[in-house]
Order: C-alpha cells, then sequence, then structure tokens
C-alpha cells in the first residue's frame, strides 16, 4: 500500500478535547508535517489546551504549527486558507505568518454534546451539517480549479448507528444509521453528505466513527471529567436513571494514532469504526472514579433519565485493525488512572472552565 505522506495537515476544531490532543500527537509522531489547527473558539475550545504546541512547535519553535481563528461556515476564509493565501491569527505584538495551503483535512468540528443538542438543537443543525457542506464545496472548488492529491477525514461517532440491546453484537460499518438524538442526527447528517460528495463528485474523503473519547483536556460536561473534577471537591455525582447504559471507551491519544492512519493509508470512500474494545456502565465508571480518588459512593445522585437515551454502544474495529494495522495500546483501567492523575494534576486548567461547566450540569442534570 503506497503511503499518503501531507505536508500541511488541516485541523477543524482542533482546540477542542479530541482536536487539541490529536494536534499535539500528530506534531510528535511526524516531524516532517505542519499543522494549521482552524477553530472558532466556542465554549469548548480552549487555546490553554495547547500552550505546550505552541511554545514547542509555533514561531519560537520549530515553525510546523499554525493557528487560525475562523469559522467553517465562512467562505471566504476557506477559500484564502486552500489558495495559501491565509495568514495565522497572531497573539499581539506578534506577526502574523502566511500558512502553507493544506494537502490533508481532518475535519472535527462540530457541536457535540448531546444534552446541549437536546435544549438548543438549531446551533447542531448550523455547525455540524452546513459547516461541513460549506468546508466540503470550498474544498471541491478548490480542486477543480488546482487539481492535485488531498485526503479529507470526516471524524464522526457511533452514535449516529443508534443503540444495542444487551446482547446485540457491536456495531460494523455495515450497520444502518439510526441516530437518536438531535446530535448524532446532524452527525448522520453530515456523514451522508460526506458519503453523496464521494459518489457525486470523486470527492477524496474518508469516515471514521469512534466511541467515547476520555483523556487529559477533556471539557468537565463530559461524563468521566465531570465525574472526577466533582469528586475532587465533594460534590454530588449526577447519573442518569440506573447508571446501567453501556459506552465503549476509548483513549483520546489511541484515538488520534487510528486518525493518522486513516490519513495516510486509508481507502479513499471507506468508513472506519475506531473502539476501545472497554464496554463498561456508566455506573461501573463513576464508582472506579471514586475508588481511584478514595471518595464515598455517597456522592452518587440518580437523576432523571435524558430524552433519547441510547442504552448501549459498542463498535467492531475489526476493519482498521485488518486493512491498516491499528490496535488501540492502552487497557481501559490504566487509560482512567493516567486521565485521574491528570486532573488531580491539572487543576488550573480545569479551575478555569468550570463556572461554564458547573452552572451546565447544574441546569442539565441537579434538577431534583
Amino acid at each position: 500500500m503506497v503511503e499518503f505522506r501531507p505536508e500541511c495537515l488541516l485541523v477543524t476544531g482542533g482546540a477542542g478535547f479530541i482536536g487539541s490532543n490529536f494536534v499535539r500527537w500528530v506534531l510528535k509522531n511526524d516531524p516532517h508535517v505542519s499543522v494549521l489547527n482552524l477553530d472558532v473558539l466556542t465554549y469548548a475550545g480552549n487555546l490553554e489546551s495547547l500552550a505546550d504546541v505552541a511554545a514547542e512547535h509555533g514561531p519560537a519553535g520549530d515553525g510546523r504549527y499554525f493557528f487560525l481563528r475562523a469559522d467553517i461556515r465562512d467562505v471566504e476564509t476557506l477559500a484564502a486558507v486552500f489558495n495559501g493565501l491565509a495568514r495565522e491569527t497572531a497573539p499581539a505584538g506578534h506577526t502574523a505568518r502566511p500558512v502553507p495551503s493544506p494537502d490533508a483535512v481532518v475535519h472535527m468540528a462540530a457541536e457535540s454534546h448531546v444534552d446541549r443538542s437536546i435544549m438548543g438543537p438549531a446551533i447542531f443543525v448550523d455547525t455540524n451539517i452546513r459547516g461541513t457542506l460549506t468546508l466540503l464545496e470550498a474544498i471541491r472548488a478548490n480542486l477543480l480549479a488546482r487539481p492535485r492529491h488531498l485526503r479529507f477525514v470526516h471524524v464522526s461517532t457511533d452514535e449516529v448507528y443508534g443503540t444495542l440491546g444487551p446482547d446485540d453484537p457491536p456495531f460494523t460499518e455495515r450497520t444502518p444509521l439510526a441516530p437518536n438524538s438531535p446530535y448524532s442526527a446532524t452527525k448522520a447528517g453530515s456523514d451522508f453528505l460526506v458519503r453523496a460528495y464521494v459518489e457525486t463528485f470523486q470527492f477524496p474523503a474518508m469516515i471514521t466513527r469512534c466511541s467515547n473519547n476520555y483523556g487529559p483536556y477533556q471539557f468537565p460536561e463530559k461524563l468521566i471529567p465531570l465525574m472526577i473534577t466533582r469528586a475532587l471537591r465533594d460534590q454530588a455525582l449526577p447519573v442518569y436513571a440506573d447508571g446501567l447504559n453501556v459506552r465503549d471507551w476509548i483513549h483520546v491519544e489511541d484515538h488520534g494514532a487510528a486518525l493518522w492512519e486513516v490519513v495516510r493509508r486509508g481507502h479513499i470512500g471507506s468508513v472506519y469504526n475506531v473502539g476501545g474494545d472497554s464496554q463498561m456502565k456508566n455506573i461501573d465508571v463513576v464508582r472506579l472514579v471514586l475508588r481511584a480518588l478514595g471518595k464515598p459512593e455517597s456522592l452518587i445522585r440518580f437523576v432523571p433519565d435524558r430524552p433519547g437515551h441510547d442504552r448501549r454502544y459498542a463498535v467492531d474495529s475489526s476493519t482498521i485493525k485488518r486493512d491498516l494495522a491499528w490496535q488501540p495500546s492502552r487497557s481501559f483501567d490504566a487509560g482512567l488512572r493516567e486521565t485521574i492523575q491528570w486532573y488531580c494534576a491539572n487543576e488550573s486548567w480545569w479551575n478555569r472552565v468550570l463556572s461554564e461547566a458547573y452552572r451546565t450540569a447544574a441546569s442539565m442534570y441537579l434538577t431534583v
């Protein structure tokens, strides 16, 4: 198999949890590639998560990291990026460098929190579907004007498949899509757009669908960091319904390694499921966090279930394991211990986002 070796990788949503970890992973593991992080910096985008990357790989380092604050729905900015006419967003007092034209794209920019999609679906439709369409059109127009090799990886979610019963086999890439939340419906919509562009326009895209990510720098509205940060403050830990919902967990760095394999060696038009082979009940995850922190289970508060809450996710990752020789490197127990240690050691990072996270948690969960 001939490997694709990009010179400049565009990561949309690169200041988010998965995006920031992926940017860091790529720059660490491939010394020949430059990375452009394009992010509009919503509440979940945090450049502080990339302070070490900017120091080592920004203009004062080896110069391989660029940041552009921009919206994927901004047609003019996207055209400038792909024509090699964009300049990075530089800190005050610094000169904005020109950004090289990308020859690979990993598209992560999205509204991603299910509970927020229930409270306000419109922004999910606008960002996840219209934003993806705008990006696809910008790249297609650029390739028509300047044909060249380019690869596009659309990062999706296992939630587009819907829910599984307790004895159902894991989702495969051939499982019909049956999204049950506004969030997953918009991700399924964007998946279908990407597929249509491959089939209609021979667009050089691939789709990945991953299971639940965890690891450092995750915004504390998601299950694991929410439980860790609340337990560290001896606050109530909200658990939906009976806590028996099952998720497959993958460490964010394992996910990043899978994405890079897809960029370099994936087959155009393919879908790749990416899972961690770690199915866990939510309540068991919460108990593991409490045990690791030496906190009592009396902190657990069962709260009313959210509408349309999928009972179980599990993905079959045999395609990417077989075709691209990828394997998750961390067990869930080891990865969770590392993650808990990171949050304990980086209280200053998560303290600065808690006002938003806890206000959201209170309004979403702790209503009884």
